[in-house]
Parts: structure tokens; C-alpha cells; sequence
């Protein structure tokens, strides 16, 4: 019963993890997107070159951070594929020679099915 309570927290986790890291692909995906609504308004407006400048240092500023903010969580992803072998319930347990598992094509070529 613990170790299900384990894998579920741990399962629990890794979701988030992925949650977070698709919102801030996300993200950075709308703030490219603003980035060129802002560009082609500028051009059809015939606004002067500098009209937008401090909005495109601020958006730069905003992926900037972003960007540092995803390679943060990506050391956390890291950090915690690390933590799981430390893990009672989570580490990788093997059995036998130590040698990889069989090919999956060719491993069970003796193996028949009988009916």
C-alpha cells in the first residue's frame, strides 16, 4: 500500500512538472506571437521606428526571464530523475547478471504460443 501511495505521488509530480513546463512553452509561444501582432501593427500604422521600441525591450525582458525560468524547471526535471533512485518504491530493481534485457525482436524466438 505505501508503494502506491509512493508511484502515485511521484506520478503526481511528474505531471506537474509537465504541466509546468508545457505553460511555459506556451508561453513564450503567445509572446513570439504578440511580438509579431505588435511588428505588423507598427508597419500598417507607419508608426516611427521607435514608437514600439520600449514595448519590444520589455517583451525581449519577458522572454529573457522565461527562458531562464524554463532552464530552472528543466535542472528540477534533472534533480528530480536523480531524487527517484533515492527513492524506497521508486528505484530500478534488477535481477540477475546485470546484462540488458533481451531484444524484443529476436529474445523470444524460442518462446511458441500453444493453444
Amino acid at each position: 500500500m505505501r508503494k502506491h501511495q509512493i508511484e502515485n505521488a511521484a506520478y503526481e509530480v511528474a505531471t506537474q512538472v509537465r504541466a509546468v513546463e508545457d505553460s511555459i512553452d506556451a508561453a513564450l509561444a503567445e509572446i513570439a506571437e504578440l511580438h509579431a501582432r505588435i511588428m505588423r501593427v507598427n508597419s500598417v500604422a507607419r508608426a516611427g521606428f521607435g514608437t514600439v521600441h520600449p514595448v519590444l525591450e520589455e517583451l525581449a525582458a519577458a522572454v529573457t526571464g522565461l527562458v531562464g525560468a524554463r532552464g530552472s524547471v528543466v535542472g528540477c526535471h534533472t534533480a528530480l530523475a536523480e531524487a527517484k533512485g533515492k527513492v524506497p518504491g521508486l528505484r530500478t530493481v534488477s535481477f540477475g547478471e546485470g546484462n540488458d534485457c533481451p531484444d524484443q525482436k529476436t529474445g523470444f524466438t524460442d518462446l511458441r504460443i500453444v493453444a
